[in-house]
């Protein structure tokens, strides 16, 4: 499953460290952030409890800019 989420984010190289993080989050099989759009794509793998993700997702990309946000 594919989901789009808006997030808030000050820099096109958070954008793409958010992304690495995001890849690497459980649950995750493939994600993009596009700074442009303020806008991230998140494809889930089979069977991944999406909500409890996308908190693993957020928790992660804090680590690389602590003030984004990701509205879930």
């Amino acid at each position: 499953m594919k989901k789009t989420y808006k997030i808030d984010v000050d820099c096109a190289n958070c954008a793409n460290l958010m992304e690495q993080a995001a890849k690497k989050t459980a649950g995750v099989k493939d994600a993009s952030v596009s700074f442009m759009t303020l806008k991230m794509n998140v494809e889930f793998e089979e069977g991944a409890d999406e909500k409890r993700v996308m908190k693993d997702v957020l928790k992660a990309c804090r680590k690389v800019e602590p003030d984004c946000d990701i509205e879930l």
